[in-house]
């Protein structure tokens, strides 16, 4: 193994690769994916299982520490076992994000392939809200797949993309399942992606998901690790945790480890980059692509994919004050989200 390779121009370390196994999905939440149709990626376009494997194993040996497999639903890939089996044999910390309808199907290979940690979306705890939310009706499913995870002790996150109008009246809904459960809820702001008809006002922020939870809750502060996307807390007395990812309000750039490669093998060194780097094509081609990475790191900017609509109103007015078109948000120069891998 090379020594750590992974610095970028801001003396950052990127030791945490996120690898998106598809941008297939089985439910169909509006922030995540465009309203229209979405035509996933052809089959031989993807990476495949010894692709996967062998780029892996070059981040690995760059000094990555840890995978996360995400998606689309990453579950939903057929061959989803016999990638985390092939990844099992690397000397990284394996999770997986999910959207929880197929966990019946993998706890065993989540135990046997070492993952320990599964995140769930999960943005609504009331079955109607769910069908309107995800146009799916899993709702159930999800639920009682969290609860299989909790008995069988794995770490449980709940992500929560919290949207105005749509679902921050369940937020004390979330807070009370921590109370007797080792659960780790995470608020999540609104982010902007291609096509998710993001606007300015339907950011429910962190100041205000604080305030609300706090207003009938003693809340202790919980320490956050420097690479921590997330701000934790929990309510005094609770079992569980929760925190806060505040990319919109508070972004959080300045301690980022993360890097990300897409279903179809883009290397993206941020969220919100504008650039990516096909390290697929040339693996394909048998060339070394160890540099390639490194020259990606290496160009990654400050803070937000170095997005300065992100700071004043622009074509897609991230921060501005006021509405957000459709046509400006669509717009967005970036991969809608669930392209990137979430």
């Amino acid at each position: 193994m090379l020594p750590d390779r992974l610095y970028d121009t801001f003396g950052r370390k990127h030791d945490y690769l996120r690898i998106s196994l598809t941008d297939a999905c089985n439910l169909r939440c509006r922030y995540c994916m465009p309203d229209e149709k979405v035509m996933t990626t052809a089959s031989a376009k993807l990476m495949q299982v010894d692709e996967i494997l062998g780029i892996a194993g070059v981040f690995v040996n760059l000094g990555v520490k840890k995978i996360r497999l995400t998606g689309g639903e990453p579950l939903v890939r057929l061959d989803a076992a016999r990638i985390m089996e092939g990844l099992a044999d690397l000397p990284v910390e394996l999770a997986v994000s999910t959207n929880g309808v197929l966990v019946h199907k993998f706890v065993g290979v989540f135990k046997r392939t070492g993952i320990r940690s599964v995140n769930v979306s999960l943005d609504t705890l009331n079955a109607e809200e769910f069908l309107a939310i995800t146009q799916r009706g899993e709702f159930n499913k999800i639920v009682e797949n969290i609860q299989l995870l909790l008995a069988n002790d794995f770490k449980v996150r709940l992500n929560m993309v919290v949207v105005r109008g749509v679902n921050e009246h369940v937020l004390l809904d979330f807070i009370a399942w921590t109370k007797d459960f080792p659960l780790e809820v995470r608020f999540i702001e609104f982010m902007p992606f291609a096509g998710n008809a993001w606007e300015r006002s339907k950011v429910f922020s962190y100041a205000e998901m604080l305030a609300l939870i706090a207003a009938g809750n003693a809340l202790e502060k919980l320490t956050d690790a420097p690479s921590d996307t997330a701000k934790k807390y929990k309510v005094k007395g609770h079992v569980g945790t929760f925190a806060f990812i505040t990319t919109v309000t508070e972004p959080f750039c300045g301690g980022c480890n993360r890097l990300r490669l897409t279903a179809d093998g883009k290397m993206k060194n941020c969220l919100f980059s504008q650039g990516e780097v096909d390290l697929l094509g040339p693996w394909r081609r048998g060339e070394i692509i160890e540099q390639l990475i490194m020259d990606c790191v290496l160009g990654k900017k400050k803070e937000l994919g170095g997005r300065k609509d992100f700071e004043k109103p622009a074509k897609s007015g991230f921060l501005s004050t006021g509405k957000t078109t459709d046509e400006d948000a669509n717009n967005i120069e970036n991969r809608s989200m669930i392209r990137i891998g979430g």
